[in-house]
Order: C-alpha cells, then structure tokens, then sequence
C-alpha cells in the first residue's frame, strides 16, 4: 500500500472541479484495502470510494482518504442455461467493457455503450439507458467492508436496485439495516448476458435509427453503434469539455399529474411505465424553463442538452463545485415553480 499525499483531483473527476484529496490510495485489490485498515494512523480515518469520478461534484477539498478503485479484469466466469457470466474488476471503464463482450460475441450490453465511469460504479447508479438497466443483466457483485475489511458477495436483490438507486447509496437508517454508503468499496461485477439475445428498440432516438436506416432488425454491434453516435450527437466529451453527464434524474409522476402538465405543455416529453406511472424527460423540463446556455461563473447548462451541467472554463478557469450547485438549485426551483415537480440531482456531491 501506498499513500499519496496532497493530490490533485482536477484530472480525477469528469467534471474537472479543482480539488485536492489530502490523501490517496490506489486499490488494486481487497490487500490494498486490508494493509490501510490494519494501519494505525489511516484505519481509523474516514474514507472515500472513487471510480472514474465520472458522477461526482467537489464542492472543496477532500479530508476523507480517497480510495481511487483500480482493480482490473476481464473474464468468462461461468454460464446457465439461458445466460453467460461475464466478471469484471471494478477499475475497468464500463464502455470498453460493453465493446469487450461484443468482442466475445456476446451482446446484451449494446444499449448502455458510451456511459462514462468503471464498472465499479455501475451498479452504485444502477446505470441505464435506451431502455435497459444494469440490473436487467446483473448477477452479482463481490465487495469489502471498509470497517472489518472482510470481502462479501451480493446479488440483485441484496443491491436494492430502483432507478439510478441502490444500496450503495443509503446509510442505514439503524442498526441491521442493508445500507452500504461509506461502509463497502465494489471490487468485481458479474454480469448476466443473455443466450437467446433480442434487440431493446423500444426508445424513440433508436426508432428513429430504424426509420432512418431501414435495418427492421439490427444486430447488437449496429444498436451500439447507434447509441454512440446519438450520445456523442447530444452529450459532450468529458474530456473536452468537462460535465457529470446527465445532472438530474427524470422525475416520474402519476397519469394525473402528467395530464395536468400535458394540458398546459402538449409538448412535454412522457414515457409511460410499467408500474402504471410516468416518466417524464428532465432535459425537456429544464429546456422549456430557459435555461439552455445559461451559466453561473463558468458553470454551465450545455447548449445541446439541458441536462447537462458543463464547466466551460475548462482546466485554465474551471467551474467551482460551489457554482455548479447554485447552478443546478436554481434550475430546480425554476422547474418546481413551473411544473410542481421537484428534480433530483444524479451526481454524489462531495
């Protein structure tokens, strides 16, 4: 184990936020986490688990330790009648991973290509896209208690999964209760891709893709394609210009409360859910507030998707974490004045 002192995190966080971690361990494996445990002087500190820092916001610098996850791997594990097992250390990037299993021949991951950040973090957000879900291919994951330092195995239904949630992100609210914030740092993800594979093309942007190309039934190479080049057609490029992706939830509202908003805004952007409710797009809403291309200091809402948050100073004059939040409060205030509807931000604010 080696700690770093007084390190830099501006290369650290997708967001390019100035910030220093007052000290930081690279995690390569459960010995890394047990040799900081079993020390005297660093057992006892707080700790802080960092991925890719692709889904963060530094409002100042960082007390805690900083775990930077960096475990590494890729690999067949296993297969079922219906699935093959796919594992993969915590520190690999999820996108490469997702062109890594098409690679196999094995698709099922097409949809979520381009999504910033490692696998570690992936079932932390329970990530999504173009109608599918981590946990609609998850099997389960391996991970270490940061206070015993004893290493566990969770399946889906330990992880809680809901919609950019799980238990990963929840304290308990008393003793015995499965919250894991703070407490477990993700060391593997195994994956469940499916043998008698079919292609998700529920999703309007890839309906269009159809329409506009003519293929009725792509394969998983021809989806992910599709889902690249719409993402990098909307959604910047961390490492050109500096943003946490998409900031804020999309809010979910009853059909009453949706035929409200419908009748004042006809326009709005609405999916209807399973479980009766609908989901309603948080761009749309942040765009029909006026709000795209406004800026705080040099925080910004991207010109091309009102759902992104960018720092337009770059690394010379980067946004502060600070601005960021004053940015994304006012936009929320702005759209509960509006539309009744609160929005939730995505990103773990630090």
């Amino acid at each position: 184990m080696i700690v770093e002192r007084n390190v830099a995190l501006a290369r650290l966080n997708s967001f390019g936020i100035a910030a220093r971690a007052a000290a930081l361990v690279r995690v390569r494996g459960e010995s890394d986490v047990r040799d900081l445990l079993a020390d005297a002087g660093w057992g006892a500190r707080s700790k802080f688990v960092l991925g890719g820092g692709s889904n963060i916001v530094l409002t100042g610098d960082v007390k805690a330790v900083v775990l930077k996850v960096e475990v590494a791997g890729r690999r067949v594990v296993g297969e079922t009648a219906r699935e093959v097992i796919v594992e993969a250390g915590a520190g690999e990037n999820w996108h490469a991973l997702v062109g890594w299993t098409l690679d196999q021949g094995l698709p099922g991951l097409e949809n979520l290509a381009l999504i910033p950040g490692t696998v570690g973090a992936s079932p932390v957000q329970n990530i999504g896209a173009y109608g599918v879900e981590l946990q609609d291919r998850f099997h389960e994951l391996d991970a270490i208690d940061l206070h015993s330092g004893e290493t566990f195995t969770l399946n889906a239904a330990q992880c809680g999964f809901g919609y950019r949630d799980s238990v990963f992100k929840h304290a308990p609210a008393k003793p015995g209760d499965m919250g894991l914030a703070g407490r477990a740092l993700i060391l593997r993800v195994r994956l469940a891709l499916p043998k008698a594979w079919r292609p998700v093309l529920g999703y309007l942007d890839l309906e269009r893709k159809v329409a506009e190309t003519g293929i009725r039934a792509p394969g998983a190479r021809q989806i992910h394609d599709w889902v690249v080049a719409i993402r990098r057609a909307k959604l910047p490029d961390p490492a050109v210009i500096g943003n946490a992706g998409s900031f804020f939830k999309n809010p979910t509202v009853s059909p009453e409360q949706c035929a409200d908003i419908i009748g004042r805004d006809p326009k709005v952007v609405h999916y209807p859910m399973p479980d009766g409710s609908i989901k309603l797009a948080a761009g749309w809403l942040i765009d029909a507030c006026g709000w795209k291309g406004k800026s705080v200091g040099n925080a910004s809402v991207y010109d091309k998707q009102a759902l992104v948050l960018i720092n337009r100073g770059g690394r010379e004059q980067p946004a502060t974490g600070g601005e960021v939040m004053t940015l994304a409060g006012a936009i929320q205030t702005s759209v509960y004045e509006r539309f009744g509807i609160r929005l939730e931000p995505e990103p773990v604010v630090v």
